[in-house]
Parts: C-alpha cells; sequence; structure tokens
C-alpha cells in the first residue's frame, strides 16, 4: 500500500512485527505511575526566617583582662529536621556581661558574626580569623595551660567548640599510637625529673593525669597552643600533642 508524504522528514524508526502488538499493551499515560515526590533539602541562606525558636548553648569566659565573665551564647537552626538531612547550623551569637566598658564593640562583633552566620555556606573560617587577633597589652593562659592571645581569640575557640559540637568542624582525635608516644614521653619526663627510671606504671599514671597539668618548666607548643613543651633528650617536645621540633 503505497502512502504519500507530504512533510519533510525529519527522522525515522524501524518497526519489527514484534513491536507492533507493544503500543496495545503499553499503558496509557494517565495511568502510568507518578514519581514519589521529591522533598526539597533546605540550605541556610540570608533569606531564612527566624523560627518562633532556637536552640541555645551558653558558655563562660572568664578572663584576667576583664573583671566580669563573659556569657556567649550560640543559637542554632535545625533544617530539614526528621529527614536524612537534618543539619544543625549556628544562626545567631549573644554576649553579655556586667563589664559595659566594651559594650560597643562586642555588639558590632556580635551582628557582624550572626550576619555571616546567616550567611550561609562554609562560616568555619570565622574561628581561625578570630583566634589570631592579637591582644597589644599581651594574653594569658587559661585553665589547662592553653594560650590565648586576646579575649576576641577566646570568643573565637568558644565558637570553634560550639561547632565542633555540632559536627560543623570534626577535630581528628589523637590516634592510639600518638596516645602512648605522648604518655611515654610525659613519664619519661616525669621519671627524669624524680631521677627513676620510667615504668609502665608511671605511663599510665602520666596519661591518666595529662589532663591537670603540666610541668612548671614547660613552654608554650607553637602546633597545639598549650604550656606542654619540654626539653627532652636535647628537643623540645609537646607533653600535650606529641610535637617534637626534632620530628
Amino acid at each position: 500500500m503505497a502512502i504519500k508524504i507530504e512533510k519533510k522528514i525529519k527522522g525515522y524508526n524501524v518497526v519489527k512485527p514484534e513491536d507492533k502488538a507493544a503500543p496495545a499493551a503499553a499503558p496509557a499515560p494517565a495511568a502510568k505511575e507518578k514519581e514519589a515526590p521529591k522533598a526539597e533539602v533546605i540550605q541556610m541562606h540570608e533569606s531564612l526566617e527566624r523560627p518562633e525558636t532556637l536552640i541555645g548553648s551558653t558558655y563562660k569566659i572568664k578572663s584576667p583582662l576583664f573583671e566580669h565573665a563573659l556569657y556567649v551564647t550560640v543559637n542554632d537552626i535545625v533544617l530539614n529536621a526528621g529527614t536524612q538531612y537534618e543539619q544543625r547550623r549556628p544562626f545567631e551569637i549573644f554576649i553579655n556581661s556586667k563589664n559595659m566598658d566594651h559594650f560597643q564593640w562586642i555588639v558590632a562583633l556580635t551582628r557582624i558574626i550572626s550576619a555571616v552566620f546567616r550567611k550561609g555556606g562554609d562560616v568555619t573560617f570565622l574561628v581561625e580569623e578570630m583566634k589570631a587577633v592579637f591582644d597589644p597589652r599581651g594574653g594569658y593562659f587559661k585553665a589547662g595551660g592553653v594560650y590565648m592571645p586576646s579575649i576576641v581569640a577566646e570568643i573565637g575557640a568558644v565558637i570553634e567548640q560550639h561547632m565542633k559540637m555540632i559536627g560543623l568542624i570534626h577535630d581528628p582525635e589523637m590516634d592510639e599510637s600518638t596516645r602512648k608516644l605522648v604518655a611515654e614521653k610525659r613519664a619519661a619526663y616525669e621519671a627524669a625529673a624524680n631521677g627513676k627510671k620510667a615504668t609502665p606504671a608511671a605511663e599510665a599514671s602520666a596519661e591518666s593525669t595529662s589532663a591537670t597539668g603540666f610541668p612548671p618548666g614547660a613552654t608554650l607548643c607553637a602546633k597545639c597552643n598549650t604550656q606542654a613543651l619540654v626539653l627532652m633528650d636535647g628537643c623540645q617536645t609537646c607533653l600535650n600533642c606529641g610535637y617534637s621540633k626534632c620530628g
């Protein structure tokens, strides 16, 4: 049977005999199973409205530079709650204190940080930027022998602690070999100071008491910023992180 083609041919398909029954068996478009709707994943952005309730955590900073303590409160928003994409992100920060001498710059700092939080993206850079701020009058040592170059740096350390808590910053834990090395170094140093030979019991004691403090003569470690660097076998060695200038 001849068929007259009145339109321009733009494409063609070869129909085999076994394919002729396929169109009849195929379901109508209306009867096709509808795809399950996919939930929209909400990301942090500056147009995101503040919900009625936020999850907050408050941290106390007691600095020798201030007469009164600072109380840092970081409020978090929970995105995509109840789904596999649920995540907690910092939304705003407040700093309160009885000390009103630095009220202006504290308010300015909290507003800028809060704006960066709400902007979205990777906000963890704030931690390093703030921890790098130095006070021209000099810094101070907080509990545990950790050196803080300024009060702004300690606020940055608080934000870092909070980000680790909510999972934005992942701090790799010290592996077992490094932990054992630090315990051995600490036990050897304490044994040398007492004129004794290091024993496994002394190493276990050193590891268990490492959080209580470091030798009085320890200096500041450039790696972990802790006053735990001692001279052992002619080499500066950190009793907190295991760092050694001799490798």
